[in-house]
């Protein structure tokens, strides 16, 4: 009897430490799962404290930064930079944006030497300095149509062939003044030929509507004051689109190279604000933004409206393929051909000296 229930007894405190095991398993699964979600946060943190040791700053956290970017009042040089500033795209990134207005490219470009801009937008004009040294293309804006050449019908100005021996107002080192050089060697004519008067930008409207010149080479929104005011005087002879094969109008955003040089991160994170932007801007979204154009500029929204087809406007997708099947450079490289057809650059610059095309890849991911 006893062996019994001796045996009896051993039976059961067997089954009952079978039970305890499966209750521990259970209980383990539940915490090892705990564990485990806590393990990988623990590590990610690790991950991002040995970032910290290495950078001296934690990923996670980016020092917050005000930067003086240079624009034009249009919707082109616009339209990119102050979506991102409402949509939040900068501020994602740690970046205050201050925006300070310019007439023209090379401005943007001579305030970056002296300081007073961190990064600033030029039209394909400008370019010329860029491949001279003085700035870095740290990212593509879009292929632009916002420059023309405009002529006065009532000054006997209705063609190209018409432009012989007329006054015209321009503003040199931009984009338009490259714009008038091809309608020039199209029409047969050089400058010789022709009255250049090199004005402000601000000044050339004016010229156009008092008829103290007969046309003007220059971009929006000149360009749309101009046929307004003057109605069907205003011939528009040739704009950028007549061109792009001889001279792609590429906009770009830049920086000074030292700028560059000492602050690549600021750049990066600058580019990366700015893609996301591109995308908004490409998205069907032309109105709103115009809206905030318009309230930058103080132009009224029907002015700016007119100005949304004034360039290619492209999105991150399209920076990255161009990039990688070599569109963006070879734009680029025909570009800076044309500057020295026309003497403006003397020697043939390696395209990937000035224009940032790893910059833009690392902003894209």
């Amino acid at each position: 009897m006893k062996k019994v229930f001796s045996l009896v007894l051993i039976l059961i405190m067997v089954t009952s430490a079978l039970i305890g095991c499966g209750s521990k398993n259970n209980g383990k699964t539940e915490t090892q799962s705990n564990e485990t979600t806590d393990g990988n946060t623990v590590q990610e943190n690790n991950t991002a404290e040995n970032t910290a040791g290495e950078n001296g700053t934690a990923d996670t956290k980016v020092e917050e930064i005000t930067l003086n970017i240079g624009y034009m009042p249009n919707y082109a040089s616009l339209c990119s930079v102050v979506a991102g500033m409402k949509k939040g795209y900068f501020t994602e990134q740690g970046i205050n944006v201050n925006l300070v207005e310019f007439a023209d490219g090379p401005t943007i470009i001579s305030a970056m030497e002296s300081g007073s801009i961190d990064i600033g937008y030029i039209g394909p004009g400008a370019h010329k300095l860029a491949i001279q040294g003085k700035a870095d293309i740290i990212a593509i804006s879009h292929y632009g149509n916002a420059d023309a050449v405009i002529g006065n019908a009532d000054k006997g100005v209705s063609s190209i062939e018409d432009l012989a021996g007329k006054t015209i107002a321009m503003a040199s080192g931009t984009t338009s003044e490259t714009i008038l050089n091809l309608t020039l060697k199209k029409a047969g004519l050089t400058r010789d030929d022709v009255k250049i008067m090199d004005m402000d930008a601000s000044a050339i409207v004016t010229a156009m509507l008092s008829g103290s010149v007969d046309a003007a080479a220059t971009w929006s929104p000149n360009t749309f004051t101009i046929k307004k005011e003057l109605g069907d005087k205003a011939v528009e002879l040739a704009n950028n689109k007549t061109y792009i094969s001889e001279f792609p109008s590429i906009c770009s955003w830049v920086a000074n190279p030292s700028y560059v040089e000492k602050n690549a991160d600021i750049v990066l994170r600058f580019t990366k604000g700015l893609l996301k932007a591109m995308d908004y801007r490409a998205d069907n979204n032309a109105e709103e933004i115009a809206g905030w154009v318009a309230e930058q500029t103080a132009l009224d929204k029907a002015s700016v409206m007119d100005q949304i087809y004034d360039g290619d406007w492209i999105n991150t997708t399209d920076v990255v393929k161009s990039i990688e099947d070599g569109t963006m450079e070879a734009y680029y490289k025909a570009q800076q051909q044309n500057f020295i057809d026309s003497g403006d650059i003397k020697e043939e610059v390696n395209v990937s000296d000035y224009v940032l095309f790893q910059n833009m890849l690392d902003a894209a991911k």
